[in-house]
């Protein structure tokens, strides 16, 4: 059976309420998605709670997952490219407002440790990105880092829409293959 058959099944025995299932798919893909929320909103503990956030989601949203629509690594990729970007715009918008009232914006104290962990997969997903293709990578860093519609990168790399959403499919295809996953203990 194939990963993305596999990441199927597990989807479909989540919407009867299997917790097991959600392990496995939290097994698989947890890496690569927890390197994305970290990417977008740049702190390892916001990381974590994007990617929680995310996990809950697809937990809640399994029946709703069509797999014409794509493949579950990418469903999964978008919940938690949403979240992430949902993160980002409440915390600009919590700062605006502490800032018009005239309040000190709260600081954020990262420890030692989780700095070298953020550092070490930033070295990790940077190392799995620049062995991509320059356009696939491209179409993931506007797409994933820059929160950009597939309509709007189209429009920045002037390419059609259906090729941007064949290259965007292939990059975290290849991206998925490529993210060294961490050894289960």
């Amino acid at each position: 059976m194939s990963d993305a058959e596999r990441d199927r099944s597990c989807v479909e025995r989540i919407t009867r309420g299997d917790t097991t299932a959600l392990e496995e798919l939290y097994d698989r893909h947890s890496d690569l998605l927890y390197s994305l929320a970290l990417r977008i909103v740049g702190r390892p503990a916001e990381a974590e709670e994007v990617l929680q956030d995310a996990w809950v989601q697809a937990w809640r949203s399994a029946p709703t997952y069509d797999r014409r629509r794509g493949t579950v690594a990418a469903w999964l990729v978008i919940l938690t490219r949403s979240r992430a970007l949902d993160r980002i715009r409440s915390e600009t918008s919590r700062q605006r407002a502490e800032t018009a009232a005239g309040l000190e914006p709260a600081s954020s104290s990262e420890d030692p440790v989780a700095d070298a962990a953020h550092q070490e997969l930033s070295a990790r997903v940077a190392a799995a990105l620049e062995t991509l293709g320059s356009r696939h990578r491209r179409v993931l860093e506007l797409a994933y880092f820059a929160g950009l519609s597939q309509s709007e990168i189209a429009e920045r790399l002037s390419a059609p829409l259906g090729t941007v959403k064949s290259w965007t499919r292939q990059a975290l295809s290849k991206l998925s293959d490529l993210m060294p996953r961490e050894e289960k203990a």
